[in-house]
This record gives structure tokens, C-alpha cells and sequence, in this order.
């Protein structure tokens, strides 16, 4: 990165370290002293910081990664892989009529796909009636659409889940149960073609498996950084879903995995 710190506010800096961090799994304090330009005392405060947030754990002289896949904050999250996330969500969108029900449950590759759909020109034509209808349990995407008229948006209710804004609990279950969607777009922190689809807390995976259950077509929409990893929270076995949409990083050995599932996988590009 070679950027001095000076130049960055502490967001940012600790999203620095964490970026340092995916690259290898571990990172020591010279690591982040020599990449950010901080003395040894920031760098061991940042690590103690993302230590007390359950981001990473603490050793002598650094830190490694957590041995499955955590749960960063959205505004950690926002910009990594954000270019394959950005042709994720083109190609979920070119799989949406104008006038269908869509569900996105929450996360950065979901916010991708309201951000190309709220820009769609079919979409955003002059209508007296609603040309696209989401329903979402994030408070971050319905607040992105809320400005756009042509949109209905359909929000559940529930408790905010702090890291992500999404709503969780039996008062988005309750919501749930009484709409039917067209197509769900659902993130995972994880996909594995034994384990199946999974992510970093149990009610998250509660309203997501609801939310696909609840559609007549479910797509799992996951970068390729995910495939192989494996979260707390499993979201059912593959066959429950009708496909994967993912970037070019997964490999022909992946793609062949799933493919044994049975579960259609577009590459996105």
C-alpha cells in the first residue's frame, strides 16, 4: 500500500489491516508498520482493536485470521472485491423482469444488485404504477431504493442486526410468510459444494433460507472468494437453491463441484 497514515482516518486504516490481513491469513506488527507508514504503537493498538471486535486473533508480534469465515462490519466490507461484486450484480439484474417481486436479503454483493437495478432505465421510466417490487430485511437497501418512486419496497420487520442492518428475528419470519417473490438474491459468507451455502449468524441464516423458500427462483450470489469457505450458520443443502452467480476467480474444478449438485452456476463478466 506504501500509503503514510497520515492519509488515512482510523476506518480506513483498520479496514487497512484487515485488507493486509486476507492476503495471507496472517500479519505481523512490522508487516503493517512498513505497508501503512504507523508506528509500532498504532499498529498493536489497531491489532488490539480488531481483537476486541472479534475481527482477527491476537499472537506475539501480530495476528492471524479466523479459522472460518467472520463477519466484517459493512463498512469494512464495501470495497473489497467491489469490481467482481459490480458484475455479480449485473448479471443478477439481467435475470429480473421489469414488474417482478424480487427479495434481497442484505450484505455488499445484495446492495450491488439494488444500486443496478435502481439505475436500470426500464425500470426507472415514468409509471403510475410500480415497475419493480423488492422486498428486503436490509435497512441500508431499503433506504437506497426508498428514493426511488418507481420502486415498491417491501421491508420486514425484526431487530437490526448491528454489523450487517439487516432485520432478524420471528418479526421479518412473520412478514415472510405472507408474500411470494418472483426471484431472491441471497449472500453468503460461504459456499461449499459439500457444506452447501453458509454464513456468520444463525438468524441471518433463518431469514435467508425464509426469504428463499418464499421465491420461485433462489440465487445464491457470492464473489469467488467464498467459494471453499465454510460460516457458522448453514442455510440448507444446495438442491434447495436453483443456481450460483459468481466472477470468473472460481475455477473449472468448482464449477464442476456444484455442477455435481446440480446446481447451475453463472459466471458473471
Amino acid at each position: 500500500m506504501n500509503r503514510n497514515y497520515m492519509t488515512l482516518d482510523r476506518t480506513e486504516r483498520l479496514a487497512a489491516v484487515l485488507d493486509l490481513l486476507a492476503e495471507s491469513g496472517q500479519i505481523e506488527v512490522d508487516d503493517i508498520i512498513r505497508s501503512l507508514g504507523v508506528s509500532a504503537a498504532t499498529a498493536r493498538r489497531d491489532l488490539d482493536t480488531l481483537a476486541a471486535q472479534q475481527l482477527l486473533t491476537r499472537t506475539r508480534g501480530g495476528a492471524i485470521g479466523q479459522s472460518v469465515a467472520y463477519d466484517l462490519p459493512l463498512r469494512y466490507k464495501r470495497e473489497q472485491n467491489a469490481p467482481q461484486k459490480l458484475l455479480i450484480a449485473r448479471a443478477a439484474s439481467a435475470l429480473v423482469a421489469r414488474g417482478a417481486v424480487v427479495g434481497l436479503c442484505g450484505g455488499t454483493t445484495s446492495t450491488a444488485i439494488a444500486g443496478v437495478l435502481g439505475a436500470r432505465a426500464d425500470i426507472m421510466e415514468a409509471s403510475p404504477h410500480a415497475t419493480l417490487t423488492v422486498v428486503t430485511n436490509a435497512l441500508n437497501i431499503a433506504a437506497q431504493l426508498a428514493m426511488r418512486p418507481q420502486i415498491k419496497t417491501v421491508v420486514t420487520g425484526g431487530v437490526v442486526h448491528s454489523r450487517s442492518y439487516e432485520l432478524v428475528g420471528p418479526y421479518s419470519d412473520a412478514v415472510l410468510q405472507q408474500v411470494r417473490m418472483d426471484i431472491a438474491f441471497i449472500g453468503v459468507n460461504g459456499i461449499d459444494p459439500q457444506v452447501g451455502p453458509t454464513v456468520n449468524d444463525e438468524r441471518e441464516a433463518a431469514v435467508n433460507s425464509l426469504m428463499a423458500a418464499r421465491a420461485s427462483r433462489a440465487m445464491i450470489v457470492a464473489d469467488s472468494s467464498k467459494i471453499g469457505r465454510i460460516a457458522f450458520a448453514g442455510l440448507g443443502e444446495l438442491h434447495r437453491f436453483d443456481g450460483l452467480i459468481t466472477d470468473d476467480g472460481i475455477t473449472p474444478k468448482q464449477q464442476a463441484a456444484f455442477a455435481d449438485q446440480g446446481l447451475e452456476v453463472i459466471v458473471a463478466s
